[in-house]
């Protein structure tokens, strides 16, 4: 008996519900109407209208006097409606309430100054409806793409503020994406929720009955918007097919499943419905599908596939299962010829495997050999159906049951319900990952995993309840014991490696060298003095490190990060013998002179002596903080990381009694006892740099402060 599923939500949503039996009243009561444009996107509603006298117009001039002017469920732009409430015409507003309310809060918050998002088909006669009310610019997007296209084209899109609104119709999921990258693009956005709460609920339920289901159909018209998207969501689950009527499904064979979820846009008629289901009742499985109504339930990770029930109606010892080799491959589908049979296998393209990605002319070659199980059999045209697919799955069940501690491999098809977990599919068995064996870190998206291959290990098989449970922490965690165990059978001092940043502390940076995590101490970051390693680092950032010490009892690891030929230093004694003349910033003011820096990390003194050939009482007299200057490099002491400037070596000097009562020239020790002496009393410490730290510390970071390989796993490991 084959299984067919209805949705609890399929149909009309209360707008095209209100619409609807709106003109139905008019129509009943002998009314002359027209409706300015489609009253819904179903065609087979406005066929219905049309025979009964209503006529669908494009502007409002074309009314006629007698008839009722109706606008349609998705509204009309703001200066068509203006126009039409200064003519003469009897009219009945048929705009979705949620529309209706979309247009005020975009008159309300909308301004000249600030700019308007539009989640949406830019299209669709309901976007141009809301864009008519923004008093300001408005930009419209229809996928993440979209929006990160935008952002990149408008760098100044948010300057004088921004709102974001939603078509009612919007994918949910694509929603909740285009959120969290406006948000961490714009942090100034508004943000309004506006797709109607029916169309979230007719996709979330969709959703789920495409993961309870081996195939799903959508009935609805083609142009509308909600089924669309009601096929998209499902399609990356299951087979989908789309169709506007009962008639259709003569095109479509539905046989060869034993479940089939349905359900059908905002715009479709119960009529419609109702057809479809007895069309369907009486073709499958000659009359004998039971239909049952979809109550409400919470997302279940124990949803039945095809694949879940093979073992109910397959045995793999009988003539169900065959061996056929490929004698041609098309796009769609691949014939092959089977032994001992005068029958023709034809295996589709959705059968051949779970991935619809998987392009079978180029996995598939003639002569290859596949196990199959046969669908259906039609004696009469002397062919046969076969699933490679569902093979595999029948087999994977064996395998599982046999040995379920390997770790293996799978493809992430979906989230389950609002983020409670993964399905990966795995050889045709849909296995549930909770998301809180599918993160590897707290911060971790389980949207950005979807459509990723993934590592994981089995850890619950229930064969009497077709239930699977996999997690992708205890195969990452797996993986790195492994790592770690290789890294410290051959790790030594000296040993570089490219790593990826892994978290920041106030005290340094841990960095994954593969399988272990070092760390790097802040002095080990820069040659400079920096306040936070964010300063030089970020969390995902890929580094190349050496190993500066190892702790093999504790499994402590020590990295190095700055170069020794980067040590500002090295680079003074290297590129500036004295005489250099080179350009400097004054950082520090004193009685005595002032403070200048010459190259990242190192600052000169330039002594009151050598700013001037004339006398000078302060150097604050002739110099301020920031002041840009040209000094000559007169003297370095590389142990105690001094350096001696001059200003005044670079001016013409002046006539000898100019000078007569000026200072001999102070030698670089002497202006050293000056510094000591005179510091403590006359400098506030914010002043002046000590000359002793004018270079960054080198010291190796504390053992204590270095990463136990323990901590390699993020901290949710520890516990299941």
């Amino acid at each position: 008996m084959q299984k067919i599923t209805l949705a609890k939500t399929a149909g009309f949503c209360f707008g095209v519900s209100r619409a609807v039996h709106l003109l139905e009243g008019m129509v009943a009561r002998g009314e002359k109407a027209c409706t300015l444009g489609p009253i819904i996107h179903n065609p087979q509603v406005i066929s219905y209208f049309e025979a009964h006298g209503v006529r669908v117009i494009g502007a409002p001039t074309e009314c006629h006097k007698n008839e009722t002017l109706v606008v349609r469920t998705h509204g009309v732009p703001k200066e068509t409606l203006e126009a039409v409430g200064k003519m003469p015409l009897h009219v009945q507003n048929a705009t979705c309430p949620f529309v209706t309310k979309i247009h005020k809060i975009v008159q309300e918050h909308s301004s000249p100054e600030n700019v308007t998002l539009i989640a949406g088909d830019s299209t669709h006669p309901e976007v141009v409806g809301i864009r008519s009310y923004c008093n300001g610019r408005s930009f419209v997007f229809n996928s993440l793409e979209e929006l990160e296209n935008l952002t990149e084209a408008q760098p100044d899109l948010s300057k004088n503020g921004m709102i974001l609104v939603a078509q009612t119709t919007f994918s949910t999921k694509t929603f909740k994406k285009c959120v969290k990258k406006i948000k961490m693009v714009y942090t100034n956005a508004v943000i309004f929720d506006t797709i109607c709460s029916a169309t979230e609920e007719r996709q979330e339920e969709a959703f789920r009955l495409s993961c309870e289901n081996d195939a799903m159909l959508i009935i609805g018209g083609r142009q509308s918007s909600n089924t669309a998207k009601l096929k998209a969501v499902c399609e990356s689950n299951c087979p989908t097919f789309l169709i506007e009527t009962a008639r259709e499904l003569d095109e479509i064979d539905l046989s060869g499943y034993r479940s089939v979820g349905v359900t059908a846009g905002a715009s479709t008629p119960d009529s419609i419905i109702k057809e479809v289901l007895k069309t369907m009742s009486e073709n499958l499985t000659q009359g004998q599908a039971e239909i049952v109504e979809k109550e409400e339930t919470a997302a279940s990770p124990e949803a039945a596939s095809f694949a879940d029930m093979l073992e109910e109606y397959i045995d793999s010892s009988s003539d169900q299962t065959v061996v056929g080799r490929v004698v041609a491959v098309t796009p769609t589908e691949i014939e092959v010829e089977i032994a001992g049979r005068k029958h023709t296998g034809y295996v589709t393209a959705a059968e051949y495997s779970n991935d619809p990605s998987v392009d079978i002319t180029k996995d598939v070659h003639i002569g290859d050999e596949m196990h199959l199980i046969v669908m259906k059999t039609n004696d009469s045209e002397g062919t046969m159906a076969l699933s490679k697919r569902r093979y595999d799955a029948m087999k994977a069940w064996d395998e599982l049951t046999e040995d379920n501690e390997a770790t293996v491999e799978g493809k992430v098809t979906g989230v389950v319900g609002d983020g409670k977990g993964l399905f990966v599919q795995y050889n045709g068995i849909r296995v549930f990952v909770p998301a809180s064996l599918a993160k590897l870190n707290r911060s971790d998206s389980l949207e950005e995993m979807v459509g990723k291959t993934v590592q994981f290990k089995i850890i619950e098989v229930d064969r009497r309840r077709r239930r699977v449970v996999g997690s992708v922490r205890a195969a990452y965690r797996e993986a790195r014991a492994a790592a770690s165990e290789a890294f410290w059978a051959q790790a030594e001092e000296g040993q570089t490696y490219t790593g990826v940043v892994r978290s920041l502390t106030s005290y340094g940076a841990f960095v994954d060298i593969g399988g272990v995590d070092g760390m790097i101490h802040i002095s080990e970051l820069s040659w400079n003095r920096i306040k936070h390693p964010s300063d030089v680092v970020s969390v995902g950032d890929t580094v190349e490190v050496y190993i500066k010490a190892l702790d093999r009892e504790k499994k402590k690891i020590s990295l190095g990060y700055k170069k020794a030929e980067d040590n500002p230093w090295e680079i003074l004694r290297r590129d500036y013998p004295n005489g250099s003349v080179m350009k400097a910033k004054i950082v520090g003011l004193t009685s005595f002179g002032a403070f200048a820096n010459i190259l990242p990390g190192i600052d000169g003194l330039i002594h009151i002596s050598e700013i001037s050939h004339k006398h000078i009482a302060n150097p604050a007299d002739v110099l301020k903080m920031g002041d840009e200057v040209q000094v000559q490099l007169l003297d370095v002491d590389f142990d105690k990381k001094r350096v001696s400037l001059s200003m005044k070596a670079l001016e013409d000097a002046p006539a000898a009694e100019e000078t007569a009562e000026e200072a001999a020239p102070v030698s670089i020790d002497e202006l050293a006892e000056q510094m000591q002496a005179k510091e403590a009393a006359e400098v506030p410490a914010e002043e002046a740099a000590p000359a002793e730290e004018a270079a960054p510390a080198e010291e190796a970071a504390p053992a204590e402060e270095a990463a136990p390989a323990e901590e390699a796993a993020p901290a949710e490991d520890a516990a299941e």
